[in-house]
């Protein structure tokens, strides 16, 4: 199984230079790559390749430039393959037509060559052996990519690993987001929600003010600039440790995982809840659980988009529609109150082992049935074969019930 690993570098003065010097030159061959993209647009002929473009910036481009012979040149090469790819998912509709970078915004360049791993040192190319922060994997990674994110460097590379082996103690678990609490599991675990960015909204807007005082151009806005991505980059880091946290607990203990379809960029077109919603990382949860799904052996399902989870009674099937405001759900017909967001996970559960279960969804390695039939990015992974299927929906359905 392929994985990445991502880690902080620990570097020096001559180290710093030097990755920036690389930086730069990917930069500059993206940007004039991409010169060359517009004019042959504007012009109606046929694109350049990467290989086509690298050709044209050795014979044109190095020799006006003599400092692009002090960095390696997979950083260039690299820099020009991923225009190239940026235009062509222009093309397929998929991205928007790429932009120049900026020097400071997501600088990162690719390495490739002997590379060599040991205890929490690695070399690479040019570089020679760079100190970091945690102890690597033990293993001969092909090639790395090093970025910059506020004011620190970090290295990530992939490497063969065999599958983690983890125990199920769980069978199947609805999952429900939300903005008060960042999930409710359908057997009662809640997981709180740090809402990191609200809690630092007033120190972010106070380094803001710092940055639009001073001068541009001037040392001292450089410092209050990095001192506010500092700032950003622990509200993202809190995030990111809450949702990697939920992720990785579903994906080891449940070997099903029932959650709704949402549509983000709808969902955020609500100024009111837009900010709450992007401080819960709704996008960013469901791609975590897709690739941990597929890495600890669970099945993830997506609902139905138009599933009422939250507005039928998890009792007795009432449906009913109740405010956002309303946490508690309060049932017309049978009485039963009930968290909302519980409320919501239970019938999830009941959606999967009345709608997908009873398809096939249980079968080892089954690929024509269960969710896939419903939703063709619903399964992920196989399922341990079970005794009976009836005999599971009923053990479920009376332990949620």
């Amino acid at each position: 199984m392929l994985l990445g690993f991502r880690t902080r570098l620990e570097l020096n003065n001559r180290q710093k230079t030097l990755a920036a010097q690389h930086a730069g030159v990917a930069r500059h061959a993206y940007n004039w790559g991409l010169v060359i993209y517009k004019q042959a647009i504007e012009s109606k002929q046929k694109l350049p390749t990467a290989i086509d473009l690298h050709k044209r910036l050795v014979a044109e481009v190095k020799k006006e430039n003599p400092w692009y012979y002090q960095v390696s040149k997979c950083a260039p090469q690299q820099a020009l393959r991923n225009l190239e790819q940026a235009v062509k998912r222009w093309r397929q509709g998929l991205n928007q037509f790429p932009r120049f970078k900026r020097k400071g915004v997501r600088d990162s360049f690719y390495l490739e060559g002997n590379i060599r791993i040991s205890g929490n040192r690695i070399k690479v190319p040019i570089f020679g052996w760079l100190r970091c922060a945690e102890i690597l994997p033990t293993t001969t990674p092909k090639n790395v990519v090093m970025s910059l994110r506020a004011g620190q460097w970090y290295i990530s590379f992939k490497y063969e690993a065999p599958p983690p082996q983890v125990e199920k103690t769980g069978d199947v678990v609805g999952v429900d987001l939300g903005i008060h609490h960042l999930a409710t599991c359908s057997d009662g675990m809640v997981f709180e929600n740090p809402k990191p960015y609200r809690r630092a909204k007033r120190r972010l807007a106070r380094l803001q003010r710092r940055v639009n005082r001073k001068q541009k151009g001037s040392a001292n806005r450089k410092k209050a600039v990095a001192q506010l991505a500092r700032a950003h980059k622990r509200v993202a880091d809190i995030r990111q440790d809450s949702l990697h946290k939920l992720t990785s607990y579903l994906a080891k203990k449940y070997r099903v995982v029932v959650i709704e379809d949402l549509q983000v960029k709808n969902l955020l077109k609500n100024h009111k809840l837009a900010g709450a919603l992007s401080d819960c990382g709704v996008y960013e949860f469901r791609r975590q659980l897709e690739y941990k799904a597929q890495l600890y052996d669970c099945q993830l399902v997506v609902a139905d988009r138009f599933y009422p989870s939250s507005q039928l009674c998890s009792r007795c099937g009432h449906r009913q529609k109740i405010p956002l405001h309303q946490r508690v759900f309060r049932c017309e017909r049978c009485g039963l109150e009930l968290d909302r967001d519980l409320n919501a996970t239970i019938n999830l559960v009941k959606w999967y082992l009345t709608t997908c279960s009873s398809r096939g969804s249980y079968a080892c390695g089954d690929p024509s049935g269960g969710a896939a039939e419903i939703n063709s990015a619903a399964s992920y992974g196989s399922l341990k074969q079970e005794e009976s299927s009836s005999a599971g929906q009923s053990s479920v359905l009376s332990s949620v019930a």
